[in-house]
């Protein structure tokens, strides 16, 4: 399984907002915005403050992909 945040990194360029304004505005800090940068596993609270501080739906700035070893075909 594969996260992907390339839909809030656009959704921030819709807004025109920088990284540094969503830090300030969901109230995360730099640590936090550099793992949703590399792609790393951040908590259901640091994704539900972005989505109020952005006013969106949790799928508007995240998906996941599943490649076909994951579930070994499983559902």
């Amino acid at each position: 399984m594969e996260i992907s945040y390339k839909k809030l990194w656009k959704l921030l360029i819709d807004k025109d907002l920088k990284k540094k304004d969503l830090e300030e505005k969901a109230q995360i800090s730099h640590y936090t915005m550099n793992k949703l940068v590399h792609g790393d596993n951040v908590t259901t609270d640091t994704l539900a403050k972005i989505c109020k501080a952005l006013d969106c739906k949790l799928d508007d700035i995240m998906e996941m992909t599943f490649e076909e070893d994951d579930n070994n075909g499983a559902l």
